[in-house]
């Protein structure tokens, strides 16, 4: 949710937060703005936008120099979008200016406060009355006012602030959003995403909740929001800036679907322990003797990663035998959960970011409880702050939709529960029989892309349904489950995704000619109830069609997906079904890669 890009250098720098911005149009947004100056200006330079980026740099004048600014772009949360309510944000006097991505949760408050005292609001955001503690400050350095503002401030916030009188840096602040400088030569970046930063260096901090760092052409330094000094070190980016193009491809959706056989590869490379007929988790911390101990696992996500989590419960009571459950992370914050000692934690996001999931395990940690983490970016976060965990390496996914990391982070789950059942129950020859079945993966998946003109061509004929049924049994669900939400998220109509099972109980009085009904069919023990599911639907002239392993002769079209070994069926049975959401979407003419409404990385609640 809403991007942040700063430079301070020798370079022009507004083409080069245009840059940043444009990389970071993939997070959503609904307005954007850019402030400069420089050692020889003599204040701030500011203009703003709603709408895209490319509406912002339409607005940019042609002598708009300098070799200092800051930049953002806004996903509103107070306040319409507008130019006014755009960021930065700026004081009366012109002098300081604050990019800002969180919320202040006590803005009204410090409004109030500050309208007493004469101060004049020209927009509707929470994150003016930031920059109106920062310009009110006596203190002497640009530092101690950022802090003492942040000392009355509650809430989350990623921020940079400029100010006219201290042009020589940029100082920003993290608590819950999160904030990555970029080290070059001479030259610094802050951003709220790598994306902004790997075209001109790989060198990044990122800094922990509740640190600030100040920024100046040659040099960095940070510190906690108390004044502490911290020790940071820069590490490597593991991604160059061409995993951040489309490669060729007419979106980003399109191209992190077809990435799939090599991103799974990724996932498995260097893992397998042929001898043991296990895997390496190396990153897990967590010996044979502590493994042996869990009695419950509990997964944690949000959105397509609670989906992921889902499959990932029930590969690990398969597999392992341990029980295990998936719960929403946003619910399970606020339900004060029992937390118990012998249960193991997992919290899932591709970001590693998602401010859900993040407080859930801050909480959990307090709480004494061990938690692990299944994510796709190194260094963020979650994977800072748990126990230990397992990397995705699914690669950089700009389109808001996940993809090919909801499917890396189901073979994730697929390793671990292999690992946790080797270590306990699972015999030699069904690790090896898994296994097979994991090195089968990226080439099955190939297959099921060079069905893609047959998948169009369904897509179009559904295309005009205003509402579609999803339906799965045991492994099928959560693949139901993500199906539902990926249509719903780019094309817009209306999905409802229920167990099979379930359609007894209510779900079947929906059913009739207009409303088509996607059913999950693996060819595995409950094949023939999944049939007489197919027969109810039939009965009641709905429109079926089936993602299965063969074709389904009740069903109005049918899917062929390879088969595989039938604890990894559901990694596969998704893949046509993202596919099918994409050309049902581009029928429509939507947006894509930017739905309405819609961030990639959630990092408010």
């Amino acid at each position: 949710m809403c991007g942040i890009v700063g430079y301070i250098g020798k370079r022009d720098v507004a083409p080069l937060l245009l840059e940043g911005l444009q990389r970071l149009e993939y997070r959503g947004y609904d307005s954007a703005g850019v402030v400069i100056t420089g050692p020889k200006a003599t204040g701030l330079k500011m203009v703003k936008a709603k709408g895209r980026v490319r509406d912002l740099e339409a607005k940019v004048p042609a002598r708009f120099k300098g070799t200092t600014g800051i930049a953002h772009t806004r996903w509103a949360t107070h306040g319409a979008p507008s130019d006014e309510n755009a960021h930065p944000h700026m004081d009366a006097t012109g002098k300081v200016a604050v990019v800002h991505n969180g919320i202040i949760d006590n803005a009204d408050d410090l409004r109030a406060k500050l309208t007493a005292d004469g101060i004049e609001f020209a927009s509707e955001t929470d994150t003016e009355v930031l920059v109106h503690l920062v310009a009110r400050s006596q203190a002497d350095t640009l530092e101690e006012k950022v802090r003492e503002a942040l000392r009355l401030i509650e809430g989350t916030y990623g921020i940079a602030v400029l100010h006219a009188d201290f042009s020589d840096r940029i100082v920003v602040a993290r608590n819950g959003s999160p904030v990555v400088l970029g080290i070059g030569e001479k030259e610094m970046f802050v951003a709220s995403d790598v994306a902004a930063l790997v075209s001109h260096t790989r060198q990044v901090v990122t800094l922990d909740d509740g640190e600030m760092a100040t920024i100046k052409a040659d040099d960095f330094r940070t510190y906690t929001t108390s004044g502490t000094r911290t020790t940071a070190s820069p590490t490597t980016v593991e991604w160059e800036a061409e995993s951040y193009d489309m490669g060729g491809h007419d979106t980003y959706m399109h191209k992190e679907i077809s990435e799939q056989p090599d991103a799974v590869d990724r996932v498995l490379r260097g893992r397998i322990d042929d001898r043991f007929s296990t895997v390496h988790l190396g990153g897990l911390n967590l010996d044979a003797r502590e493994a042996r101990t869990i009695r419950r696992i509990k997964i944690l996500g949000c959105g397509t990663s609670y989906h992921a989590g889902l499959i990932g419960a029930g590969l690990i009571e398969e597999l392992a035998r341990i029980p295990a459950d998936a719960e929403p992370a946003s619910e399970f914050r606020y339900r004060n959960p029992v937390v118990d000692p012998d249960t193991l934690y997992i919290a899932v996001s591709q970001s590693g970011e998602t401010y859900d999931v993040l407080a859930a395990v801050q909480e959990l940690k307090r709480k004494g409880a061990r938690v692990l983490g299944v994510v796709n970016v190194v260094g963020s976060a979650i994977a800072r702050e748990t126990d230990g965990g397992v990397y995705v390496h699914a690669g950089p996914e700009v389109c808001v939709v996940s993809t090919k990391c909801f499917t890396n982070t189901v073979t994730a789950f697929a390793l671990l529960a292999l690992h946790l059942g080797r270590i306990r129950d699972l015999s030699v020859a069904d690790g090896k029989r898994i296994i097979e079945g994991l090195r089968r993966l990226p080439g099955q998946i190939q297959e099921i892309l060079k069905q893609e003109d047959e998948i169009k061509k369904l897509a179009k004929r559904y295309a005009d349904a205003k509402s579609m049924m999803f339906i799965g049994r045991v492994r099928g669900y959560p693949v139901a489950l993500e199906a539902s939400l990926k249509l719903k998220e780019i094309s817009y109509i209306h999905a409802e995704a229920y167990p099979a099972s379930e359609l007894k109980h209510g779900p079947l009085a929906l059913i009739e000619p207009s409303l088509p009904t996607v059913a999950i069919i693996p060819n595995d023990d409950l094949l023939e109830k999944n049939r007489a599911a197919l027969e109810e639907i039939k009965a009641r002239s709905g429109r079926i069609l089936a993602v299965a392993h063969q074709e389904q002769e009740k069903a109005d079209h049918t899917i062929v997906v390879p088969k595989n070994e039938t604890e990894l069926d559901s990694i596969l049975m998704g893949i046509p079904l993202q596919i099918f959401a994409y050309h049902t979407a581009l029928a429509l003419g939507r947006d894509i890669d930017k739905p309405r409404n819609l961030a990639k990385s959630v990092t408010v609640e």
